[in-house]
């Protein structure tokens, strides 16, 4: 069906604008005044072909639209005067596409959960389940904050561990980028000067010559095993068997492992303090916090906590045979569960466990900055020195 851009009044005189799909203009209008508007100018809008990878929106696009809502709902402002302003206003074009849609839909009559809901690529479950709980609460605004603020939070999260990572990437790949020059380019030029010398090389010059003309002449099988390889783990990580046991040893990596470990932690107690404390049932709250969690490990270990709890029993023993939460967290949820305030104490170690990253982050950096500069000397010093290494010899013999 084509899209008309439309211009018209409320009865209270107010002004609107919007777009709405609809077999031809008469039945945009009669819609429209089915919705007591009274239509003042229709333009058809040009069909396109959009092909789109994913949704082009970024997560903190939608941290400020969920920050600003919740400014706008607990100013009084109506749901959809706000959700017109945020449409025209949002940096993403494709989020402004998405809430302008979401606003028709609420014009027509659903509720925001189920207009939100419409758009899963953009608001995950976690995002919906919340604002149907707030709107049948009656505490939106609140909701919204709450919201806001966990997303913020996460966000923050997501940006520490990234920054950790970017730096030691970086440099690795100049490294290694470094390294395979010095092999293909550079140390073939010395090889032509050392076969006219006629002489019995050193050891460590052998070697280097040797793994130079190695790499040279299997370049393009080294690359086609690469491609194998990669397409090879991404076929194996889309399997439930090999989601877990890469989680697994991703939370077994030395250095790394500690980080992850820690941030799993604080984004999980972060997700489900924050479900529980807007009003949504535990089973549901629980549901939903695998699904989020971005780690098979935990994922099980969340599943059987809500079999657990099914059964009449506790969440914390699941959670302990996982092996991924220390003593202390195990034991502090417990006691959430067994005083009423799990939400609170899970927010605690939210907390905590954000402090924890920010020292993890600094300790990383502070050790893996020394390890790759000696990786760096270690290996491009070595094969300078073993391309040096002949003419030393020589000049000691002309000495």
């Amino acid at each position: 069906m084509p899209v008309f851009a439309y211009k018209g009044k409320t009865l209270a005189g107010t002004l609107i604008s919007g777009e709405l799909k609809a077999k031809n203009r008469a039945e945009l209008e009669r819609s429209l005044r089915s919705k007591k508007i009274l239509v003042t100018s229709v333009s058809t809008k040009p069909s396109q072909v959009n092909i789109r990878i994913g949704t082009g929106i970024k997560k903190v696009h939608i941290s400020r639209f969920t920050r600003q809502f919740a400014t706008m709902i607990g100013a009084g402002l109506p749901m959809v005067q706000c959700l017109e302003i945020l449409s025209q206003q949002m940096e993403s074009a494709e989020l402004r596409r998405v809430i302008g849609e979401v606003k028709e839909s609420v014009q027509a009559g659903t509720t925001l959960a189920e207009a939100l809901s419409r758009h899963k690529k953009v608001f995950d479950d976690l995002y919906v389940n919340m604002v149907d709980a707030g709107e049948i609460g009656g505490a939106l605004d609140t909701i919204l904050v709450r919201l806001a603020v966990y997303r913020e939070k996460a966000d923050a999260l997501v940006r520490k561990v990234k920054g950790a990572m970017i730096y030691p990437a970086v440099v690795m790949t100049v490294a290694i980028a470094v390294t395979f020059i010095m092999l293909t380019y550079i140390v073939p030029i010395f090889a032509k000067m050392f076969a006219g010398l006629g002489a019995e090389l050193p050891a460590p010059t052998q070697f280097v010559l040797s793994l130079s003309a190695f790499l040279r002449a299997n370049i393009l099988t080294g690359l086609g095993l690469l491609i194998a390889l990669f397409i090879a783990y991404r076929y194996y990580s889309k399997t439930p068997s090999g989601r877990l046991n890469i989680d697994r040893v991703k939370l077994r990596l030395p250095l790394l492992g500690d980080l992850i470990r820690k941030s799993v932690i604080a984004r999980f107690s972060r997700t489900l303090a924050t479900l529980i404390s807007s009003g949504v049932s535990i089973l549901d709250a629980l549901d939903i916090t695998a699904r989020t969690s971005g780690n098979r490990v935990i994922h099980d270990a969340i599943k059987k906590s809500v079999l657990s709890i099914a059964e009449g029993e506790t969440i914390t023993q699941p959670l302990k045979e996982s092996k991924v939460f220390p003593p202390m967290v195990v034991q502090m949820i417990s006691v959430g569960e067994k005083t009423g305030g799990l939400d609170e104490m899970l927010t605690k170690i939210a907390d905590f466990y954000d402090e924890e990253v920010d020292a993890a982050v600094a300790a990383l950096t502070s050790i893996i900055e020394p390890v790759i500069i000696v990786f760096m000397g270690v290996v491009i010093g070595g094969i300078l020195i073993a391309m040096y290494l002949p003419m030393f010899e020589i000049i000691g013999k002309i000495s």
